[in-house]
């Protein structure tokens, strides 16, 4: 019987997915599950919800307990064969709306803000402190534990596990499931779906589709590329930068194009602002987001509490096929996000990269995948580097390092000079108060 604790449970929606994934899996059904979180009210409302899914659709196997609080983290931890981490340092109220508000009065606008700019810059050194403790609990209590990451900004917060703790990490993101259909369907080329053969690679949020056949091994790129550049010539739609991508760069990539747009320096300008037009970018999407998957949680929660009639059918998210081929024996491949390590010959070793990856029950094993084309390496590096010098920054917690980071995003870099941007990292720490109180 494998014990999976989840550190963030009152995520409850995510939680409610993986652990009802779990609950769907013949190999996991028995499982000890441990939830974890600091906000009581979030506990007990998945604890109810995910209790009801184990009465409906798994007989009553999963046996399901619940930590609350710090003090009580080690022993959600204790004897753990697989963790998943979901948690948010700091919600949406205040975090978010501080790494959202502030750059704004300094001309600076974000789409997303969790992965890289100066959102995702903030969200990652207010985080990794939380995982350094995660990673010193388990290795006392659960040692040989997978850690499966799901929190943003999934590069940093997975590179940080991956090169300063002696925990076995691997990132997980939505993207590459849903890479190439999305596209696919978004051409009208649906019936080239099934038996389709791909190659993704890259770095999180920025992984390359680099080569995608049909069932017959014909190249579907030509066609896409024609379809790719003809809908964004006569038609307005959500994916118009990553369609830039392919005319300009020759491939898609993983992540939406509300993510991308503030992955580089060329679409969101505040001297150009008919770019925004031009390329549909919803700027403050995420708090917007945010605000609706608010509302939207408290309707379903009390329909469930209701009716108690909640069930669940198996997701594509990773985490419970990674459990249940550790558990079986039974292969699996997944896009993972693990150390380089020479997996991409022109990438940073340190870098964490995002890669087919096969598991059994020896773990997890990434896949090398060569060279990627200079330009595509070009675009992953100047992600990179600000990614690599926020984990730097949270390891010094040296207020210069985080100055460096957001210099070298390729967003911010782009929007303000180097005093405007250590003034703006400045105003942000203060703003994050205890969040932020160990960045000298």
């Amino acid at each position: 019987m494998a014990k999976i604790t989840f550190m963030g449970a009152g995520s409850t929606v995510f939680a409610r997915n993986v652990l009802g994934d779990c609950m769907c899996t013949p190999a996991l059904r028995d499982s000890e599950i441990a939830l974890y979180d600091i906000d009581p009210k979030r506990l007990s409302e998945s604890e109810i919800i995910l209790s009801a899914i184990n009465k409906n659709t798994n007989e009553g196997r999963a046996n399901i307990k619940t930590y609350l609080g710090v003090e009580n983290r080690k022993e959600a931890l204790r004897g753990a064969d697989f963790v998943v981490n979901a948690i948010q340092v700091g919600l949406y109220d205040p975090c978010t709306i501080t790494d959202f508000e502030i750059p704004k009065k300094y001309g600076l606008r974000q789409t997303i803000g969790d992965t890289l700019g100066i959102g995702g810059i903030m969200r990652a050194l207010r985080t990794i402190p939380v995982l350094h403790d995660f990673a010193e609990d388990m290795e006392q209590v659960c040692p040989n534990a997978w850690f499966l990451n799901y929190t943003n900004p999934m590069a940093m917060l997975s590179g940080y596990m991956q090169r300063y703790t002696n925990i076995k990490t691997v990132g997980l993101c939505h993207s590459v499931q849903v890479c190439s259909k999305s596209l696919l369907e978004g051409l009208g080329m649906e019936n080239y779906l099934e038996g389709r053969k791909e190659t993704i690679a890259g770095i999180n949020h920025m992984a390359w589709l680099l080569e995608i056949y049909d069932k017959d091994g014909n190249d579907l790129y030509p066609e896409i590329k024609k379809r790719a550049a003809e809908k964004n010539r006569t038609e307005k739609h959500n994916d118009m930068v990553r369609y830039e991508y392919i005319r300009r760069l020759g491939y898609y990539c993983t992540e939406s194009s509300e993510h991308n747009a503030e992955y580089n320096p060329w679409f969101i300008k505040p001297d150009k602002p008919e770019l925004i037009e031009k390329y549909n970018i919803p700027l403050d999407e995420y708090p917007r987001r945010c605000i609706n998957q608010i509302e939207g949680w408290e309707k379903e929660k009390n329909d469930i509490l209701d009716n108690g009639q909640v069930t669940h059918e198996r997701s594509h998210e990773y985490a419970s096929y990674i459990m249940e081929a550790i558990v079986t024996g039974i292969p699996y491949k997944i896009g993972g996000n693990v150390i380089n390590d020479g997996l991409i010959f022109n990438l940073p070793s340190d870098a964490c990269v995002e890669v087919p990856c096969l598991i059994d029950n020896m773990g997890i094993h990434p896949c090398k995948v060569g060279r990627l084309p200079v330009q595509l390496a070009a675009m992953n590096m100047t992600n990179i580097n600000p990614q690599l010098m926020t984990i730097e920054a949270a390891i010094t917690r040296k207020r210069e390092n985080i100055y460096q980071a957001a210099m070298l995003d390729p967003h911010t870099a782009a929007q303000l000079s180097v005093d405007e941007i250590v003034s703006l990292c400045d105003d942000l720490i203060e703003a994050h108060g205890d969040y932020m109180k160990d960045y000298r």
